[in-house]
């Protein structure tokens, strides 16, 4: 059995703030401290998990900001650490290579989102993502591309407001692990971070054995999620400067004043087109 595990840190227990996730300002460098071990510790719970349901290799990719938060003299020894970008994949490097089930932990809900720890879409320049016209965020964009190489998402933390994003988006044979309840953008009721690590210890545990012991040729609980082709894209930014600079990639359009479409019948080269997207829009 093969885990593929995407570890953001909104999502993280007790996290509720951008200071307690900000590895770039000195003075955010105690409280992003403190939260990047605990990001770490909730990457371990569902690495023990897997292994007790039967996971043979696990892969841990650092999806969160600069993609250096992870402790890796900390991270259970059991799975690999990819680390640092940039990433042609993002936050779900690796995810070519080939597995059986897919686990996004201390995710948070999209862009837009009400009563939502840190809702966002890669990006603040960012209002809206759709595909085939459905708002998705992180979890969709990602969760496209893992079907896209056959792999489903089984397993999902962060907040309800995730969980709901993802059982509505994924379907009901979903594990979401919620371990707060968002009541501001910077307000949560939160579980203690050692409940959430036996939370997400359980699930992991479930979910891996559930596929596990299923038999060949049979259904699996998760499904891969995938876009029918083909697939357009449509990227709503902040401000029409965002717009200006993402538009002036050839085969990309301009919709509307703040809006960049793309089309394609591959979804990876979609994805790929959204990280250009988001990515050129920054340098406005």
């Amino acid at each position: 059995m093969r885990i593929f595990i995407s570890a953001d840190m909104e999502g993280v227990a007790g996290v509720v703030h951008e200071d307690q996730t900000n590895p770039i300002d000195a003075r955010c460098a105690g409280e992003y401290g403190r939260f990047r071990r605990l990001m770490t510790l909730e990457a371990n719970a569902v690495i023990e998990g897997a292994l007790a349901g039967g996971a043979t290799r696990i892969l841990v990719n650092d999806s969160h900001w600069t993609m250096r938060n992870l402790l890796a003299e900390e991270l259970h020894p059991a799975a690999e650490l990819l680390s640092g970008g940039p990433k042609t994949w993002s936050m779900m490097e690796g995810i070519e290579q080939g597995w059986d089930l897919a686990a996004f932990v201390g995710y948070h809900a999209k862009a837009g989102t009400p009563n939502a720890i840190l809702d966002h879409t890669y990006t603040d320049r960012i209002l809206d993502v759709r595909l085939n016209g459905r708002s998705v965020g992180e979890l969709g964009l990602n969760a496209a591309l893992a079907g896209s190489f056959g792999v489903p998402v089984a397993l999902v933390s962060g907040d309800q407001a995730l969980a709901q994003e993802a059982r509505e988006l994924l379907g009901p044979s979903l594990r979401a692990v919620v371990v707060k309840h968002a009541v501001s953008r910077h307000a949560a009721r939160s579980v203690a971070p050692e409940t959430a690590r036996n939370m997400l210890r359980q699930a992991s545990q479930e979910v891996v054995a559930a596929r596990a012991g299923t038999p060949p040729g049979k259904t699996t609980q998760a499904s891969p999620f995938t876009v029918d082709a083909p697939v357009n894209l449509e990227v709503d930014f902040a401000m029409t400067v965002h717009a200006d600079h993402a538009a002036m990639v050839p085969g990309f359009e301009r919709s509307g004043p703040r809006t960049v479409a793309f089309r394609h019948a591959d979804y990876r080269e979609v994805f790929r087109g959204f990280r250009t997207m988001f990515n050129l829009g920054g340098l406005a």
